[in-house]
């Protein structure tokens, strides 16, 4: 609001200096211009125009002659006049009417045909979302057979970054579900996302329900080359993407960024196969893609957070608000040892295995929600190179 205010003045302003420059310049700068010095000038022109037509022949000698005389006479008689200069006064009237009516008249304008409403600051769209789902949540409080709108709190959860609750209501919405992919395959996610980003058990269960729904839904073959990846299943994983990238346009971003994943996959594969120890080989691909380390939380800030409230760990490429990988887990786990990879990518275009560089930071944050609030816990941002390990981050300030 400060901006366009500050812009709207200012353009008036200039408006107001254009109109009025011609009112406010000082006269005597341009030394006045009198009636007879005008005059003088214009006899002066006429006579030497004379003199050259009589030079040229153009002219007949008396002809000249006698025109000159007049026109020397009639300069004698200009002469003869009292002197006045003619001056441009400033009209004060007019000058303060349109200093007063022009802004006036703007901000009319705007009022009208403008929106006015838009310089007043929303209210916190977090708090909005919040009493809406806190509505849902009570009203299938009172009707728990409604399985449509478990469903749909389920989504509201994910997105909020409650992924405890929204498992939960996932569950609840049971069958209702089984043969959406989409539903399934958020479910899955949900479910890795709260078993540490692992994906055997439950969360490769729901990814084949979502296939079985759906053969050739993108985010659940996503899901499912990811779960393969996880457990160094490599050819499969580089299976299931080849399918999946085949439904992408040739050339886009989208297939080039999978595509490059494929080639990592198969980069993997070839150090895990051609390494001397396989458990150290295992180590190597894995940490390949992947950045590790440990969160605590200062002492000075124990006494504000509680064990419910959630922790984020966050991988970002440098400059960017894009996270690459998000690890969600309870504040009673505190202090945490993480690992950030792909399993843990918020969309398959976007993974932490495709950057050289990331920006690593720790938020613990009552409400859960991935946008960062004010009140939020924090720690200092780490630029780490992609396989790092033992990065260590200290939650110690909040944010303001």
């Amino acid at each position: 609001m400060t901006a366009f205010v500050a812009c709207a003045v200012l353009s008036i302003a200039v408006v107001l200096a254009l109109l009025l420059r011609p009112f406010l310049r000082n006269p005597a700068a341009s030394g006045g211009i009198s009636h007879r010095q005008l005059n003088a000038a214009i006899y002066r022109e006429q006579i030497a125009r004379l003199d050259q037509d009589q030079a040229e022949g153009l002219l007949r000698e008396e002809d000249h002659t006698q025109a000159r005389a007049e026109l020397q006479r009639r300069l004698l008689e200009e002469t003869q006049e009292p002197q006045s200069a003619s001056r441009l006064h400033a009209p004060r009237r007019t000058v303060v009417a349109l200093s007063l009516l022009l802004p006036v008249a703007a901000a009319g304008l705007y009022a009208a045909i403008g929106n006015p409403a838009g310089l007043v600051a929303p209210a916190d769209a977090n708090q909005d979302v919040e009493r809406m789902v806190s509505g849902l949540a009570e009203k299938l409080q009172k009707d728990p057979s409604n399985v449509k709108g478990w469903a749909m709190l389920a989504r509201s959860y994910k997105v909020m970054g409650r992924m405890a609750q929204a498992e939960q209501a996932f569950e609840r919405a049971g069958a209702y579900i089984d043969g959406d992919a989409q539903a399934l395959a958020d479910y899955a996610d949900v479910a890795a996302s709260n078993a540490g980003g692992r994906f055997a058990g439950k969360p490769a269960q729901l990814i084949d329900k979502a296939l079985k729904a759906d053969p050739n839904h993108p985010m659940a073959l996503w899901l499912a080359g990811t779960a393969a990846l996880d457990a160094q299943d490599y050819a499969r994983a580089v299976r299931i993407w080849e399918g999946l990238a085949a439904q992408l346009k040739p050339g886009s971003d989208d297939e080039r960024m999978l595509r490059g994943a494929i080639a990592e996959v198969r980069e993997r594969a070839g150090v895990a196969a051609a390494a001397a120890t396989p458990g150290r080989g295992a180590a190597a691909a894995a940490g390949a893609g992947s950045v590790s380390g440990t969160v605590d939380l200062a002492p000075s800030l124990k006494d504000r957070a509680a064990p419910g409230d959630t922790v984020m760990v966050i991988a970002r490429p440098p400059g960017s608000r894009m996270p690459l990988a998000v690890l969600r887990v309870p504040a009673s786990q505190l202090p945490l040892t993480f690992t950030l990879d792909d399993s843990l990518a918020m969309s398959p275009q976007a993974r932490i295995s495709t950057a050289a560089q990331v920006e690593v930071e720790a938020r613990i944050s009552r409400t859960g929600v991935a946008q960062a609030a004010s009140g939020d816990l924090i720690s200092q941002v780490q630029t780490v190179h992609v396989g790092a390990v033992g990065v260590k981050l200290r939650v110690e300030r909040i944010r303001p």
